[in-house]
């Protein structure tokens, strides 16, 4: 149930990983004038001269941008030594654990009288009472429709009838 309601909550709101949360990033202005160096309206055509030009240029751009990830990735695990970053590093791994955690309940939920229930127990059997009457009011029974049990292998579907659906599909 609690995977429903967030992909609906997704489909409907949208989904963010938020603002960045880390102050210093491999990206500078080597990285920058790499990427700027990438022409991407000559090479379109695709002319021999600008393509083989266009490939150099996106190597080099790829080879700035992993030596500077390198670099960063250097920086951030001689940090880990650190003994003065040790708390810095207890936040960023508390926060990690944190935001990788699933939500697997809620505190409160207000009920049908309007009070705000916070136990576990009174949350459960206050969804069980909603949903209860929800399947029961718009998906009432009147077991007024009778059909006759078959029994036996299905019926194969046959080359023609596809055949036919596929041509009536084409012609609308």
């Amino acid at each position: 149930m609690n995977n429903i309601m967030m992909e609906i909550a997704q489909v409907t709101c949208g989904l963010s990983k938020g603002p960045c949360k880390h102050k210093e990033t491999w990206w500078n202005e080597d990285v920058a004038e790499a990427v700027r160096e990438k022409n991407y309206g000559n090479w379109k055509k695709k002319a021999t001269e600008l393509w083989r030009e266009y490939k150099k240029s996106r190597q080099n751009a790829e080879r700035v941008i992993s030596l500077a990830k390198g670099k960063k990735q250097k920086e951030c695990a001689s940090d880990l030594n650190d003994p003065n970053r040790q708390p810095e590093i207890s936040l960023i791994a508390n926060r990690i654990v944190k935001d990788r955690c699933d939500i697997m309940g809620s505190n409160c939920l207000k009920g049908v009288s309007g009070k705000v229930i916070i136990d576990e127990k009174g949350i459960k059997d206050s969804w069980k009472e909603y949903m209860e009457k929800l399947m029961s009011e718009e998906n009432e029974w009147y077991h007024r429709i009778s059909a006759s049990v078959k029994q036996g292998p299905a019926c194969c579907i046959r080359i023609d009838e596809v055949a036919a659906v596929l041509e009536k599909d084409e012609k609308t």
